[in-house]
């Protein structure tokens, strides 16, 4: 004599036509499967979240390297400009305080 448990459930209407809509769709059919492969839903969640942090980790790498560079190009240029200013400071000067000897005036 079988125990009581051995034999197949009865499902409810509802959950067989939910099966049978699965079963019917192909998108659900691969999507069945690919849960079945990656395993429960805790395990793809992992994988997904272990994926994001990599990504992540690689996008900061990627943002402090190009920080670097706009630094290190941001400083030749300030250097630049204050060679530049100082030249044109110094210009000034001496046009102001030693202008050129030309005649001045009308005639």
């Amino acid at each position: 004599m079988k125990p009581p448990f051995a034999h197949q459930p009865n499902h409810h209407p509802a959950v067989l036509e939910h099966q049978a809509q699965r079963a019917a769709s192909v998108q659900l059919r691969l999507a069945d499967k690919i849960t079945d492969f990656a395993g429960s839903w805790p395990t793809l969640t992992l994988t997904v979240s272990l994926e994001a942090i990599f990504l992540s980790t690689f996008v900061l790498i990627g943002q402090n390297r190009q920080a670097a560079f706009q630094q290190a190009k941001a400083d030749h240029d300030f250097n630049e400009q204050e060679l530049e200013l100082k030249l044109t400071t110094d210009l000034h000067r001496r046009w102001v305080e030693e202008p050129p000897n030309q005649p001045r005036g009308n005639g």
